[in-house]
C-alpha cells in the first residue's frame, strides 16, 4: 500500500476519522455529539506533531507526507465539520452559507500558504516553530465548543447567528498576517485540561446520557 502507517501519523488519521464521524452526526440532528468529534479532533492535533518529532530516524518523505496529510485533515476537521455544523443550525442561508463558504475558503488558504511556508522553514533549519503567521485553523475546535456550551446564555433565534458570527471572525482571523506565539507546553497542558472538561460536560448534556 502506498503512504506511511507508523505511530508518528495515526493523530492526524484518528482527528480525520472522528470529524468525519461529526459530520455524519450533522447529518442525524446530533449537534452535542458532532461538536464533542470537532474538540476529539482538536486534542489529536495538539499531539501529533510532538509524536511525529519524537521518531528521530523520520526520512524526509516521511516528514513531507506528515505536513501534508496533517493540512488535509485539518482542513476537513476545522473547516468542513464547523461549515457543517454551522451551517446546520438555522439554515439561514444568508449568513449561513457565507460563514460556511469562508471558514473552508481562508482555511484552505492559510494551510496552503503554511505549507509553503513550512517546507521553506524546514530546509533552513531544524529549530521547532516559535509562532503562526494567522490563527491556527485548530482554534476552531476549542472556541466553537466553548461557545457550544454557553447557548444557554445566548437567546435561541440568535444562536445561530452568533455561532456563524463567530465562524466569519475566525476566517478572517486565519489568513489575517498577524503572528501569534505558538503555546508552550503549559499552554498545552491547560488546552488539554480544559478539553477533557469540556468533554465531561459534552457527556453530562448528551442527549444519550440518562
Amino acid at each position: 500500500m502506498i503512504g506511511f502507517y507508523n505511530y508518528t501519523v495515526i493523530l492526524t488519521y484518528l482527528s480525520l476519522c472522528s470529524a468525519v464521524v461529526g459530520i455524519t452526526q450533522v447529518f442525524e440532528g446530533n449537534e452535542p455529539i458532532a461538536i464533542l468529534c470537532l474538540l476529539i479532533s482538536g486534542i489529536c492535533d495538539l499531539f501529533d506533531g510532538k509524536v511525529a518529532r519524537h521518531k528521530k530516524d523520520r526520512t524526509d518523505q516521511e516528514k513531507l507526507f506528515g505536513i501534508q496529510i496533517d493540512s488535509l485533515a485539518d482542513i476537513v476537521c476545522f473547516g468542513v465539520l464547523p461549515a457543517c455544523i454551522g451551517y446546520h443550525l438555522g439554515f439561514n442561508y444568508g449568513l449561513g452559507l457565507i460563514s460556511s463558504v469562508l471558514i473552508v475558503l481562508c482555511g484552505l488558504i492559510r494551510l496552503g500558504y503554511f505549507n509553503v511556508k513550512e517546507e521553506e522553514r524546514q530546509r533552513n533549519t531544524e529549530e521547532n516553530r516559535k509562532e503562526y503567521q494567522g490563527l491556527p485553523i485548530t482554534t476552531s475546535s476549542i472556541i466553537l465548543p466553548l461557545l457550544f456550551l454557553g447557548k444557554n446564555n445566548i437567546p435561541d433565534v440568535a444562536y445561530p447567528y452568533v455561532f456563524q458570527g463567530f465562524m466569519i471572525v475566525l476566517a478572517i482571523l486565519f489568513v489575517l498576517n498577524i503572528k501569534v506565539k505558538k503555546m508552550s507546553a503549559k499552554g498545552i497542558f491547560l488546552m488539554f485540561t480544559l478539553a477533557a472538561l469540556l468533554i465531561l460536560g459534552f457527556w453530562k448534556f448528551s442527549p444519550f446520557h440518562k
